[in-house]
């Protein structure tokens, strides 16, 4: 193809044209969202298959890194990695060096899953902001097991929380990341305080919305703190039903939160359009458009975008990127298929979760394709 030729399609295509998300500077505005792959180990380690993973996604605008847990506490899926200790960070420097080397950006996906986990996994009665129980089976090593209650946060404990939070950010920074993302979707710890179906308290950090987003507040100024605006990014699942997780205005508490965020001059939001890995059709009364005008800067949208929606919304206005998740397990080299308008290989959710090298590292390149043929 001609360099003329070649930037035409940049020109009229918005996914591949720059965007800086605070100080974070991206050549495309494909990105990949953060996905659990669970192929770390016991100790929360990462590993060489992980570092040729993520290299292998690197023209990705921006790699999300999977959801990475803050603390023993904090973890509750079977081999996802973890960022609390030293050993964990240094086992990260060998993903980010292999991510830089191949020119690409990543950022660590900060993770506490509090009442969605099990204490088969760590030896600790999960945590949450009250007492509850979560429908449904938690993933053990020894296979699925019913979800256990929850035990309430007490007020005197949030500080020991938000140290881990930031302990977790300046690991990550040591570990070679360019920035990290809270994680405040899907029903886990943040978004545990932030809906009133979780959210029981009667303290300062219950009852009103307010006082429900005071917990991610608190955690944001002081991540925030610790690195910097510019590299901290946040996102929400304001009408995804994962996790059980439910509230009763959520229109009003998730522009209240958006409103909030805007203090703290974060580098980007990052919404979950619809149900997390389910419909994108929102419920009638909740304008997910309100969200992307009130917040102050880059609104990164996800959730079963395909190419031409991709572009439509884009071009619309409706979101600065896009974060791209099962695609880009399925095309490591998703940013030229998109660009080449080139066939997307299809997925195997079967290999989604744990394993190996199967259905993580072995889908080919468009390259690859052709040296085969």
């Amino acid at each position: 193809m001609s360099a003329g030729r070649a930037n035409m399609r940049v020109m009229t295509n918005p996914l591949l044209t720059p965007l800086a998300l605070g100080d974070i500077a991206l050549p495309n505005r494909i990105l990949m969202a953060p996905l659990t792959r669970a192929r770390s180990n016991r100790e929360g380690l990462a590993n060489p298959l992980m570092a040729q993973y993520y290299a292998e996604r690197a023209s990705a605008g921006l790699i999300i890194s999977e959801a990475t847990a803050i603390s023993l506490e904090a973890r509750g899926w079977p081999n996802a990695p973890g960022i609390w200790n030293a050993e964990q960070t240094a086992s990260w420097q060998q993903v980010t060096q292999a991510v830089h080397a191949r020119g690409g950006r990543i950022v660590l996906q900060l993770w506490h899953m509090g009442r969605i986990s099990h204490s088969s996994l760590h030896g600790i009665q999960p945590v949450s902001a009250s007492a509850t129980t979560a429908p449904g089976e938690a993933h053990t090593y020894t296979g699925k097991q019913p979800y256990e209650q929850a035990r309430a946060l007490d007020t005197a404990e949030i500080p020991r929380l938000i140290a881990d939070y930031t302990a977790a950010a300046e690991n990550a920074k040591l570990a070679g990341f360019d920035g990290v993302q809270l994680h405040g979707a899907n029903g886990y710890l943040i978004d545990q305080f932030l809906r009133d179906a979780t959210n029981l308290r009667t303290d300062q950090y219950g009852g009103s919305i307010d006082n429900r987003t005071r917990f991610l507040r608190e955690v944001t100024s002081a991540v925030v703190e610790s690195w910097d605006s510019g590299h901290v990014g946040i996102r929400l699942s304001p009408v995804s039903p994962a996790n059980d997780i439910k509230d009763s205005a959520p229109q009003a508490l998730f522009t209240r939160v958006v409103e909030q965020l805007n203090d703290f001059g974060l580098a980007y939001l990052h919404v979950v359009e619809g149900a997390t890995i389910g419909p994108r059709e929102v419920p009638d009364g909740f304008d997910l458009q309100i969200l992307r005008h009130a917040f102050k800067g880059p609104y990164m949208a996800n959730n079963g975008y395909d190419a031409a929606l991709a572009r439509e919304t884009l071009a619309a206005g409706r979101a600065d990127a896009i974060a791209f998740g099962r695609l880009f397990i399925s095309n490591p080299d998703l940013v030229t298929r998109l660009r080449e308008g080139a066939a997307l290989a299809r997925w195997d959710k079967n290999t989604f979760y744990g394993g190996g090298a199967e259905g993580y590292t072995d889908y080919p390149t468009l390259e690859q394709e052709a040296r085969a043929a």
